[in-house]
């Protein structure tokens, strides 16, 4: 018997994080004004250039496991939203969601922690602030790849 699922809290939640991309855009062009502006003050605006190609240096690094992650935490969350689950498979998949949700928090501490005790230099910190957002946004934008063809390919 084929599996039924109900995926109206899944839109909802791809829904909230393209909402949450635009903010985290708009965030990224202000701050970058910001730094731009700032490095300029300080006689270095070629130092603006080299933030940025060095944050992109740093998401080609992490994009691999970035999107793995999104990829397995789409996939449980698609999974959950199966009609009919058992106990055991809710708790399984609980005990998932709640691992995956430390996993998160716990990097968002470390960005916050990292930028807080970073010199007080506009470069490092240019690049230190474009990598936390570009993580957050390329986590964002593979969840919402990899949960519409999972939905995809359920219906």
């Amino acid at each position: 018997m084929a599996k039924v699922f109900d995926f109206k809290k899944m839109r909802r939640v791809i829904m909230i994080y393209g909402v949450v991309q635009l903010f985290l855009v708009g965030l990224l062009v202000y701050m970058a004004v910001h730094f731009q502006a700032g490095l300029l003050s300080e006689g270095r605006p070629q130092r603006f250039l080299h933030s940025v190609i060095a944050t992109l240096v740093i998401q080609l690094a992490l994009f691999y496991p970035i999107n793995r992650f999104a990829a397995k935490e789409a996939e449980r969350e698609v999974e959950a939203c199966a009609v009919g689950l058992g106990v055991e498979e809710l708790k399984a998949l609980r005990s998932k969601r709640m691992v995956g949700d430390v996993i998160k928090a716990a990097i968002f501490l470390f960005f916050i922690t990292f930028i807080y005790k970073a010199p007080k230099d506009l470069f490092i910190l240019s690049v230190i602030f474009f990598s936390f957002v570009l993580t957050f946004l390329s986590y964002f934008q593979c969840y919402n790849f990899s949960a519409k063809r999972l939905m995809k390919g359920k219906l």
